[in-house]
């Protein structure tokens, strides 16, 4: 199988995993519309607008945003209450109004559209300097989750790749290259693989943690079968 989409509008576009998947999907031949990461120097919602008045051949939109900062409760006088919000807003809320606002474009499509999220592990394992990374970030792959069930009947295809830590500029010493990862997530990007998981997450191999992933993977599987039935 190969990657389906043609267009790819990448929010989260200027540094880092996401100028990574940007310069390999343009290698690939993948056109690619950018916007950058920090959205309060922007109006996204004007900008999603006329991107797709200017490109109407998106057919994938990549939402990569994210902030990262530490919280230490245990210092609460050091805690800026502002900064922690606008971390959740930017990892969360702000990427389900993007969603919003992107749906009726790739629901309206003719043929396949995609949804790709980034994620990271410490949905699952919280790694506790950053409080609101974590928070925020679980809270966005529980609504990829659901929107995914949703969405399962349409057009729209929902990807999601969680990689362990990545030499960027929130840890640039350590963790997998830059290259590395690109490679490890075209591939599963092209196989149409729902979920990929490049890296590994800290103190855990690669088999441990995907072991992890399986056993609450079942869990939602059961949790939707359910509510399936329930709902009719």
């Amino acid at each position: 199988m190969s990657f389906p989409y043609k267009h790819v509008l990448l929010i989260g576009a200027t540094s880092g995993i996401g100028k990574a998947m940007a310069d390999h999907f343009i290698t690939q031949g993948i056109a690619v519309t950018a916007v950058g990461r920090r959205q309060e120097r922007l109006d996204a919602f004007l900008t999603l607008r006329s991107a797709f008045n200017a490109h109407p051949t998106i057919d994938c939109v990549f939402l990569n945003a994210g902030t990262q900062s530490q919280a230490l409760f245990n210092h609460p006088e050091s805690v800026d209450l502002a900064t922690f919000n606008r971390e959740v807003t930017i990892n969360f809320t702000a990427q389900v109004a993007l969603v919003h606002a992107v749906l009726p474009h790739l629901l309206n499509r003719t043929g396949r559209s995609g949804l790709i999220f980034t994620g990271t592990p410490v949905t699952i394992v919280p790694a506790f300097p950053a409080p609101a990374y974590c928070a925020s970030k679980a809270a966005l792959e529980a609504f990829l989750i659901c929107l995914r069930e949703q969405l399962r009947d349409t057009n729209v295809k929902v990807q999601h790749i969680s990689p362990g830590p990545v030499q960027t500029e929130f840890h640039p010493q350590f963790g997998m290259p830059l290259k590395d990862f690109s490679e490890e997530t075209w591939t599963g990007l092209a196989a149409g693989d729902a979920d990929i998981y490049p890296g590994c997450v800290g103190g855990s191999t690669k088999e441990q943690w995907l072991e992890l992933v399986k056993v609450r993977d079942a869990a939602v599987a059961r949790m939707t079968g359910l509510l399936r039935k329930v709902m009719g």
